[in-house]
Parts: C-alpha cells; structure tokens; sequence
C-alpha cells in the first residue's frame, strides 16, 4: 500500500466547508468523488485540517492510499484537475512514507485574513469591508499577547469534539498591502472558528472597545461570549501548512 500527500487550492465560496457532511457540497467530497470516478473506486482522503463554510485555502493538504504506486504522479493530477470544478486546483500529488500523516504531521498552518476601507467591486469574495478607522499598531500590540498563553478556549466555537483547546501560536502581525490590511497568524494547531474570533476581537482593540489590558482578560476568562463577534469567513484563507519532512 503506497500514500501519497495532495497539495491543492480551492475558492471555498461555493462549499460548506472541507469536510464532508451530509448535506451541501465540500472540497473533500468533490476530490474523493473525482477520485473515486478515475480510479474506479472509492479512495476516502484525510485533510491537515478543516476550513470553516466560505473559507478559502492557496495550499491546503490530504493524503490517500492506494494498493500500487501510480507511475506518473504529474498526469494523475492533471486527470485530476479535469475532473474537478474550477474552483478546486491539484497543485501536485507526491509520494510519502507509509504512515505519513497529512494532520497529525502537520507542524505549522498559516491563515491570512483580509480587511480594506475601500470598495472594490474586483475583490468582494475575498476581503471583508469594515467602516471607520483602525488602530493597527494597538492592533499589533494585541498580537504580542497572544504568544503569552496557550488556552485558546475563548476563541473557539463552543461545543466542539476536540480534547483540548491549547495551541502555540508562532506568529501573529497586521501588514499592509495597498488599501488592504492583512493578518497573518501561524500556530501548531487551531481551533475551530478561531482565527475568524481573533480577528473580530482584535477589530474591537483597533476600534477603541477593548484595551489591551482588556484583550487579555478576555483571553483569561475562558469564556467564548467575552470575546468579538466572528468576522465573515469570505475574507480568510489557509495559505501554508509545514512539514517537518517535507521539502518541495
């Protein structure tokens, strides 16, 4: 039995998610079925992680196994890619160790998450629009804050099947490119609906609601209804998962 890791991209807009649930489309349906149609039988996948209803991903990865190791693996994703709708792209399918793991190996993931002041009828599905002004270098403050605790339970979506909610974050800042302010936040792990919680309390730092003092209160008060409100998913992207033994 061979595995292979697929590095793939998808515009989430038209899915209910990765993961696979029993009604509405997800990315992972959509390839295990394209799957399944080439290789004439159903070959279930696991994904590093899973993104939330609208949420997009530039490099997203999941593994497979197979009874026989594929000759071409570049023509196996370019059949791929013929199967699949246009907002779902293979970007190349390598072979890994037997017991490789596309989530439990995972060391890092990255989220982007996009906000402008500006209208821009070319980037609506992509970027959230927010009124008034930010102050990003609070914002950034607030940021620093995160790297002292590892209990993210106040970021989390209540009632979910994890056994614990700690997570190492590596990196967290608010840049600017053009009229568009980027967050980007790297950790070992997230919790659901997390990143999209942080952003949207951060904005209250930014807005003048909540002091940095305050931030980490509510960080400490392990209390989800502490925290601001989740910012839409439309405007967030996984844009990196890492591997310790993975080098492409």
């Amino acid at each position: 039995m061979a595995r292979y890791f697929i590095y793939l991209g998808y515009n989430g807009k038209n899915y209910c998610g990765w993961q696979i649930q029993p009604n509405g489309a997800t990315v992972q349906g959509c390839i295990e079925t394209a799957l399944a149609t080439l290789l004439r039988k159903p070959v279930p996948i696991v994904g590093a992680g899973r993104t939330d209803s609208g949420v997009h991903a530039r490099m997203m990865v999941a593994h497979f196994d197979w009874e026989e190791e594929f000759d071409e693996l570049s023509f196996l994703a370019e059949k791929l890619n013929r199967l699949l709708p246009k907002d779902i792209a293979i970007h190349q399918i390598i072979p890994v160790a037997p017991d490789a793991h596309a989530r439990f190996d995972a060391t890092s993931r990255t989220y982007n998450y996009y906000i402008t002041r500006q209208k821009n009828p070319f980037n609506t599905d992509f970027v959230y629009k927010i009124h008034g002004s930010l102050d990003i270098e609070a914002m950034n403050e607030a940021c620093k804050i995160l790297f002292e605790y590892i209990d993210f339970t106040s970021f989390s979506k209540l009632h979910t099947d994890v056994k614990t909610n700690n997570c190492r974050i590596m990196h967290a800042q608010w840049t600017q490119e053009d009229d568009v302010w980027v967050f980007t936040i790297r950790a070992d792990r997230f919790l659901r609906n997390m990143v999209r919680a942080i952003v949207g309390t951060l904005l209250e730092v930014g807005r003048g609601k909540l002091s940095l003092d305050g931030f980490r209160r509510v960080i400490e008060s392990k209390d989800r209804g502490q925290a601001g409100t989740s910012v839409p998913g439309q405007a967030l992207f996984l844009v990196d998962i890492t591997y310790d033994y993975i080098h492409l």
